[in-house]
């Protein structure tokens, strides 16, 4: 299985938070699935750090790569598909980096792994 992390999911699992589902656990767990890691995501993630309202344990250029590594987790870059498809999708959601997820999970034909209930109103599959 192939399945796309949301940015909070992605905290959550490297922070061991017990707001993770079971289900979701288990998908990250299994060595056998591919789990991508969106560029949206590290944008957010380095925005947040870089405003206080996200504190990391070490730089947000090295954090980040060392989790991925660590995680087994792949990289999932933004390209100009995905970018261009957020035009045609309803603007259920204010983020726009859960707008940039919502339409990777679309091209790349992926699930996404969220708690995220506005993004299970996009034509996705969402995990949680």
């Amino acid at each position: 299985m192939q399945a796309l992390l949301d940015t909070h999911t992605f905290l959550w699992w490297i922070l061991d938070d017990d707001r993770l589902s079971t289900t979701v656990r288990g998908i990250i767990q299994n060595s056998e699935n591919v789990v991508y890691f969106s560029a949206a995501s590290a944008w957010e993630i380095a925005i947040k750090a870089q405003l206080g309202k996200l504190i990391l344990p070490a730089a947000v250029e090295s954090f980040i790569p060392e989790q991925l590594q660590k995680n087994d987790f792949t990289s999932l870059p933004i390209n100009l598909s995905h970018a261009l498809l957020v035009a045609s999708i309803p603007a259920l959601h204010k983020d726009p980096f859960d707008r940039m997820l919502v339409v990777q999970s679309i091209v790349e034909r992926i699930p996404i792994l969220t708690a995220d209930s506005l993004v299970t109103q996009y034509p996705v599959t969402a995990i949680w």
